[in-house]
């Protein structure tokens, strides 16, 4: 069953140059397909939105603030168990925990600044790619 889900590439993967790495990474996957994207530096009602159920951790001000500090790519994948695939590729939160082979795993420093988000189930792509592509993509 092909699905969609939406990944951004964060500031520090834009700011470290390491866009080609990790879209290269997605566009060798036999079967999926990036259908949209977009280089974007995030408002911050939109990542108020994205990250509502934060609201009130610690992590919360200093994630909209590193998220809304410089560009981000927002893009749309598409494939076969595209949501479950690329959170595999992403690799854990926690640099550390990553595997190597995985992108966080590789290239990841801290836990917050973490390069990568993907969407985590079919619900949360279809709320997220609402959020970042309100007109459809």
């Amino acid at each position: 069953m092909s699905q969609r889900t939406l990944v951004l590439l964060k500031p520090d993967a834009v700011a470290r140059g390491l866009i080609g790495e990790i879209v290269g990474r997605i566009e060798r996957k036999a079967g999926w397909a990036i259908t949209a994207l977009e280089l974007r530096t995030l408002d911050r009602a939109t990542l108020e939105t994205h990250y509502a159920e934060h609201v009130g951790r610690p992590f919360y001000e200093p994630l909209i603030e590193f998220m809304s500090g410089a560009p981000s790519v927002v893009m749309v994948v598409e494939g076969e168990r595209v949501v479950e695939g690329v959170r595999a590729l992403a690799g854990p939160t926690d640099p550390i925990a990553a595997a190597p082979g995985s992108i966080r795993g590789d290239f990841g420093t801290v836990v917050r600044e973490n390069l990568i988000h993907a969407s985590d189930s079919d619900e949360s792509a279809e709320r997220e790619l609402k959020i970042f592509f309100p007109g459809g993509a």
